[in-house]
């Protein structure tokens, strides 16, 4: 049985390593995206996997585009919440704007994902449920604090839900990555990255995508169900959680 997996903000970056890993493992993948469509529709041309555009801080968004996807792959077996957004600035500065943005996108989602699919993975016994937290998650980082505010929201409702649903074959886990090298990190100026960043991974480099991607496929794996509730750090050392 060919497993169907749904990846949000899965046409760039960490999310894309994400769908092409899972699609390399075997799985019937689904990539959703916000608006980048000229990202999307390249992604979807190299690799074959079918995109689909909503804005996951919506539940009524999510749950029209859950529903395409089922129509057009079949029910959804794993679910990675990767979709992610930033705007940093320190909190004395920070409008109700940027707050809400951030909270509704990167922690809102994952009730507006997870919510729709946990009644037909209950029914199935069968779910897998992987959230793309971070580092600044865990240890909160200056100019973010709705972004950290938001991540470690991420990791509290992963080991709630993994408690409710560990009985009925469903496992919630989550990935929290350190400083990757994407788009996103590849905009901070290189002398930066080389004297304030890298120096503070003890590997003494930035992660790759596809490490992020292989955490990922092994949490997604049927062999995987007796983990749950769990936070795996990929982050080169620099913060041991």
């Amino acid at each position: 049985m060919t497993r169907v997996a749904l990846v949000t903000g899965g046409t760039r970056g960490i999310g894309a390593a994400i769908s092409k890993a899972l699609k390399a493992a075997g799985y019937k993948v689904a990539a959703s995206y916000a608006g980048n469509d000229a990202a999307a529709e390249k992604f979807k041309a190299e690799t074959g996997i079918p995109v689909y555009r909503w804005d996951v801080a919506s539940f009524e968004a999510c749950t029209a585009g859950i529903k395409k996807v089922e129509a057009d792959l079949g029910p959804i077996d794993v679910l990675v919440n990767n979709a992610g957004i930033t705007k940093d600035t320190a909190f004395h500065k920070m409008t109700l704007e940027q707050w809400n943005a951030v909270i509704n996108t990167n922690l809102g989602s994952l009730f507006n994902m997870t919510r729709p699919l946990i009644e037909g993975m209950r029914a199935r016994k069968f779910g897998r449920v992987i959230n793309i937290s971070s580092i600044n998650g865990q240890k909160g980082q200056f100019g973010q604090v709705n972004y950290s505010a938001a991540k470690a929201g991420d990791i509290g409702f992963t080991k709630a839900l993994a408690l409710e649903n560990a009985k009925g074959g469903i496992t919630v886990n989550a990935v929290c990555p350190g400083y990757i090298n994407t788009e996103m990190v590849q905009a901070v100026p290189r002398e930066v990255l080389e004297k304030s960043v890298i120096p503070q991974i003890p590997v003494n480099r930035l992660g790759e995508p596809e490490e992020i991607a292989r955490a990922v496929v092994f949490l997604a794996a049927d062999d995987a169900g007796f983990i749950t509730g769990s936070t795996l750090t990929v982050n080169g050392g620099q913060y041991q959680a």
